[in-house]
């Protein structure tokens, strides 16, 4: 018998076989082109698909990620809906390791074009573990995690992470639980306790909480529901924060319903060099409980095209708006906040809007847009390697941030957020760090600076 390996990624490479399918996509050459026509006219049918190494892992599980095998109807056919079911029990999180091997039937029931498809998986341990350290905004911290990955055996992950530091301690509780067949329909569940430290208001912010969280596609879209329970401790940083910031001190319970959605076609979210990504968030406190009682909507929007030359031309909107319901006023804790290298280059982080004695207060509603140009570094030094991780950065940023008097027309709002609009201009090298997150180091010209905005210019 003949025995045929997938390889990924896709198109595989089948090393048995003598035929690379990547060639297939070129002009083929007589010769390859008679191959290619064998494999894909040559009908064939795949009997039995087996998966070797199961151990706590249930079979009904991976049946709904393997039944498209069943439905090839050639050789070409059967290795690309091998490897699509590969990629998808991968994406589960429960094996380590999946190989496949596809081979002639054999036995008394089988078919002169009869194929068995056999998936050899290397399930993940039961428990595994993480440490790390952390240093930022002038705390070091250690970071231990213990995942316990196909609890039950349908891909249910249990994650508890603890983070002791020179100053707070954190702690989060996690459990992760998808629907069969649809992973991208899941639940997770979330306990934990959060301290921040937010010196531009010279607060902090301690969060203990729970939240229930479903994920599911709908279309083109993709949908989050959440519902959230926190007791939140509001203090004081330092002991010349501002009678505002006194003010806003002490507890509060916030329970809120909020529902996410976003619809995302770029292809890559640190580096997009094309496609679009629009996101609707609304959140609604104080119907299911809790002393916070507010409706906030934000929005974000970035459209991506390739220019000449491999540069890429990205524009962003953002925008929001939180309404307090009940006559209350809104916690400091719940306002939005701008300025900074992720909204309004040039301005410190968070330091425009309203303020109090030198410490940002919020505002309850925002608007900011950008416009940013990517180019290769001049001459392409390192090109095809490591330069390529480099990026020129020309961007032009605007916004603004203020509070509205919500007994006012839309035209008095808009009129408000167009007054004093700060913006910026300036350009820099952008680093790119894996799929993680990316590195700027830009020089900023800040324009419409208003009284106790913070400029540090580079």
């Amino acid at each position: 018998s003949r025995t045929l390996h997938s390889l990924d990624p896709l198109p595989m490479h089948g090393r048995d076989l003598g035929v690379n399918p990547d060639d297939l996509m070129e002009p083929p050459e007589p010769e390859q082109e008679s191959k290619q026509e064998i494999l894909e006219n040559k009908d064939v049918v795949v009997q039995h698909v087996n998966i070797q190494g199961l151990g706590r892992t249930k079979e009904d599980l991976l049946g709904y990620e393997i039944s498209e095998v069943f439905h090839a109807k050639n050789l070409i056919d059967v290795m690309k809906k091998s490897h699509i079911a590969r990629q998808r029990l991968l994406r589960l999180g429960v094996f380590k390791e999946v190989e496949v091997l596809i081979d002639t039937s054999e036995g008394s029931d089988a078919l002169p074009n009869g194929l068995d498809v056999t998936f050899e998986v290397t399930e993940v341990k039961r428990l595994t573990g993480s440490y790390n350290t952390m240093v930022g905004n002038n705390e070091g911290s250690m970071v231990l995690g213990l995942k316990l990955p196909n609890m039950f055996g349908r891909a249910e992950k249990l994650t508890f992470q603890f983070s002791y530091g020179t100053k707070e301690t954190s702690y989060g509780l996690s459990f992760f639980k998808p629907q069969p067949g649809h992973f991208e329909r899941n639940l997770t569940l979330n306990m934990y306790k959060v301290t921040g430290q937010f010196p531009w208001s010279s607060l902090k912010e301690t969060d203990r909480g729970v939240s229930a969280e479903l994920n599911f596609p709908l279309g083109m879209t993709n949908h989050t529901l959440k519902w959230e329970g926190v007791w939140r401790e509001l203090g004081c940083l330092a002991r010349s924060a501002s009678f505002a910031v006194r003010e806003e001190s002490g507890h509060s319970l916030k329970s809120a319903l909020s529902h996410t959605l976003s619809i995302d076609s770029r292809n890559s979210a640190i580096f997009p060099s094309r496609g679009a990504l629009f996101r609707l968030n609304q959140e609604l406190a104080g119907y299911t409980g809790g002393d916070a009682s507010f409706l906030k909507e934000d929005f974000e929007l970035q459209l991506n095209k390739r220019l000449f030359w491999d540069s890429v031309l990205s524009a962003s909107l953002w925008g929001g708006m939180l309404c307090p319901i009940g006559g209350q006023p809104s916690c400091i804790a719940d306002r939005f906040y701008l300025g900074g290298p992720t909204s309004v280059r040039g301005f410190g982080m968070y330091s425009i809007g309203p303020q109090s004695e030198g410490d940002y207060l919020g505002g309850e509603a925002y608007w900011a847009g950008g416009l940013h140009l990517y180019t290769p570094l001049p001459f392409r030094p390192g090109k095809g390697g490591f330069g390529d991780l480099f990026r020129t950065h020309f961007f032009l940023n605007a916004g603004n941030l203020c509070n509205l008097n919500y007994g006012e027309g839309p035209r008095a709002h808009l009129q408000k957020l167009a007054e004093c609009i700060r913006w910026s201009y300036g350009a820099g090298i952008v680093l790119r760090l894996g799929n993680i997150a990316r590195l700027e180091l830009n020089y900023c010209v800040p324009m419409g600076v208003q009284s106790g905005d913070r400029c540090p210019g580079v």
